[in-house]
């Protein structure tokens, strides 16, 4: 994984597929999520996730239980699923070991107990990458805050990782250059900032995020 630009939410396979036109490498779909509404049901999320196909498709999930977790990636035909739930190592290998899927372990920064040493230490054996994401605490969200962080932890865990770590939270076309330049993860995600008023991607947005990444991830290619 480098170089990766995914990008969260998505209502219809319509809008999958004008991401993916736009350029965008990974789609996650948020279900059964802790503190938002989830952009489509479990039953619409299929044909989404048949048209973006397993290495595009990322389910985003709080669900914490083995079973849950593993129910839904048997429903869905998705490669990844990204975990924000409170879940543990072993949870993670029982995932693993009844579904062929890969996991991305999300680390929020404002909320995260324990420290990026004892994160990595714990998470890595069992994990296939990282997501930095932003706590909100007026609300509780741990994920499509739209509000960004210390990016100085997300560069920490860059650096303590033997995974790839994508960066998330408040990423826009106008910061999402500079959080490559800083933090210098192997991708980023963006969620709210791409959104129109009524909540759909924007494919100005989108094109105009996966053209600052992607030029940004060149030049730390090139340096």
């Amino acid at each position: 994984m480098r170089g990766v630009v995914q990008v969260a939410g998505v209502r219809s396979v319509a809008e999958a597929r004008m991401l993916v036109g736009l350029g965008v490498d990974q789609v996650g779909i948020p279900l059964r999520l802790a503190y938002h509404q989830p952009d489509v049901t479990e039953a619409q999320a299929v044909p989404i996730a048949e048209a973006l196909g397993r290495d595009r498709a990322v389910l985003i999930t709080y669900a914490a239980d083995p079973h849950e977790i593993i129910e839904l990636c048997q429903r869905l035909p998705v490669g990844w699923v990204q975990l924000h739930g409170n879940v543990t190592p072993q949870t993670i290998a029982a995932v693993r070991q009844a579904v062929a899927v890969r996991v991305i372990k999300s680390y929020v920064v404002g909320f995260a107990v324990e420290g990026i040493s004892a994160f990595v230490e714990r998470f890595a054996p069992v994990c296939d990458a990282f997501l930095t994401d932003t706590f909100d605490p007026r609300t509780g969200a741990m994920g499509a805050t739209g509000r960004t962080h210390d990016w100085q932890v997300s560069r920490a865990l860059v650096e303590a990782s033997p995974l790839p770590v994508i960066v998330a939270g408040g990423l826009s076309p106008v910061n999402v250059a500079a959080a490559i330049a800083l933090v210098r993860p192997a991708g980023v995600d963006a969620h709210t900032a791409l959104e129109d008023d009524e909540g759909d991607k924007d494919p100005c947005l989108v094109r105009a995020f996966v053209r600052e990444a992607k030029a940004a991830f060149a030049r730390l290619e090139a340096a």
